[in-house]
C-alpha cells in the first residue's frame, strides 16, 4: 500500500455533522467514509457494528450496504470497506479505497492478491476472539479435570452416585501458540499454580510461560510428554497442519486432554479418535473439527471422552465494540499517514 498523507487522505469536511450522522444511521450515502457489506457473522447484525463505528467515528459517514445493489453504489466511493469479503469486481471502480478491514480473523477467503494490486492495505480481527476463547479452553481443561462431565452424564441418568476426580493444580499446560489467544490462556492459568510451556515460531523471543520451545518435532514431543494438557492456540499453515497426528498422541501420557481451540486441520481426527478410543489419551475438548462441520454420523460423537461444541468458542456480545475499536483507530492511522495501522494483515 502507498502511504498517504492527511491532505491526500482528506476526509469529507461536514458542515452539518450531526445532519450527516442521523441521515446515514437510516439510508446509504454515495459520499460515505466507511462502508459496512451486508453480509453477517455469528448471527450478529451488521447493523449493529455500523451503529457502533457510528459511535466510535461521530465525524466521519459510515453507511450500511443492504443490498448488492448498495454494494455496488457505495463501495467505489469508500475510504474503507469492512465485512468478511470483497467482490474483486468491485475493486476496479474503488479509485478511494485504501483498507479493508475484515470482519474475521484469518483472511484465506479474501481477494488478496486483487487488493494489493490495487493498493489496498487489509486488516483482520485477530485478538477480538481472544477472551472467550481462553475461558472456554480454561472450562474445557476444568471440566476433565474435576470430571464434570460424568457428573453431567449421572445426573441424566438420575444417579446419585459419587466419582474420583483429580486437582488441576500442579499440572503441567502446554500452549500451542502464543499469539493473542495463547496469552490469553496462559494469563488466565497464572492463578491455577500450573506449570506453562509455550510452543511458537521464535522460541528465542521467550514469552510468558514457565518455559518456551519451537514447534521442531523434538521441541514438539518435549513438551507434549511432560503435559497434562495441551491447548491448540495456533494458526493453520503448511508448518502446523496435523500437528497432533499418531505419534504424538502416543507421546501424551494417558491421563492428558487435548483441547483444540484453533482449527481442525491440526489435529489428524482418525488418530485422535483412535487415541481415545484405546485410552490412549484421557480426552479431547474440540471447538473445531476436521472435517467441519462434523458429520452427525461421525465417531465422535458417541466417545464419552471427547467434548464437542460447534466452533463456538469465540462468540463474544463485545464482537463489535472490539472489532470497531480497531477499525476507528485504523481510520484515525489513515488520516496520519497509515503507518500505525494495527492488525495488519497485508499493507
Amino acid at each position: 500500500m502507498t502511504t498517504v498523507g492527511y491532505e491526500s487522505f482528506q476526509w469529507r469536511e461536514h458542515a452539518t455533522a450531526t445532519e450527516d450522522h442521523m441521515s446515514t444511521s437510516t439510508s446509504t450515502s454515495t459520499n460515505a467514509d466507511v462502508v459496512v457489506l451486508r453480509e453477517g457473522t455469528e448471527g450478529l447484525s451488521m447493523e449493529s457494528y455500523a451503529e457502533t463505528l457510528r459511535e466510535r467515528l461521530p465525524n466521519h459517514t459510515v453507511a450500511l450496504a443492504r443490498t448488492p445493489a448498495e454494494e455496488r453504489e457505495l463501495v467505489p466511493q469508500a475510504r474503507v470497506v469492512t465485512g468478511i469479503t470483497i467482490e474483486e469486481d468491485l475493486l476496479d471502480r474503488a479509485e478511494r479505497l485504501e483498507l479493508f478491514a475484515c470482519t474475521f480473523a484469518g483472511t484465506d477467503h479474501v481477494p488478496m492478491e486483487a487488493l494489493a494490486e490495487h493498493g489496498v492495505a487489509v486488516t483482520n480481527a485477530g485478538g477480538i476472539h481472544a477472551p472467550g476463547i481462553a475461558e472456554q479452553s480454561i472450562a474445557n481443561m476444568l471440566v476433565f479435570a474435576r470430571n464434570l462431565h460424568e457428573g453431567w452424564r449421572r445426573k441424566q441418568n438420575s444417579e446419585w452416585r459419587h466419582f474420583q476426580s483429580h486437582e488441576f493444580t500442579g499440572s503441567t499446560v502446554t500452549v500451542v501458540g502464543l499469539g493473542s489467544i495463547g496469552q490469553e490462556i496462559v494469563q488466565r492459568l497464572a492463578g491455577f499454580e500450573v506449570e506453562t510451556i509455550g510452543i511458537r515460531y521464535t522460541p528465542s523471543k521467550g514469552g510468558p510461560t514457565d518455559e518456551v520451545l519451537g514447534f521442531e518435532e523434538e521441541d514438539v514431543h518435549e513438551a507434549f510428554a511432560r503435559s497434562e494438557y495441551v491447548v491448540l492456540a495456533c494458526p493453520l499453515n503448511d508448518l502446523t497442519r496435523g500437528l497432533v497426528g499418531a505419534d504424538e498422541l502416543a507421546t501424551l501420557p494417558p491421563n492428558a486432554v487435548v483441547v483444540n481451540a484453533a482449527r481442525g486441520g491440526l489435529v489428524d481426527t482418525d488418530a485422535l479418535v483412535s487415541a481415545l478410543q484405546s485410552n490412549g489419551i484421557q480426552g479431547a475438548a474440540l471447538d473445531v473439527t476436521e472435517p467441519e462441520p462434523l458429520p452427525n454420523d461421525h465417531e465422535l460423537w458417541d466417545l464419552e471422552n471427547c467434548l464437542l461444541t460447534p466452533h463456538t468458542g469465540g462468540h463474544t456480545p463485545k464482537h463489535w465494540d472490539r472489532l470497531a475499536d480497531i477499525v476507528a483507530h485504523n481510520v484515525g492511522a489513515l488520516e496520519n499517514g497509515g503507518s500505525e495501522l494495527e492488525n495488519v494483515v497485508s499493507q
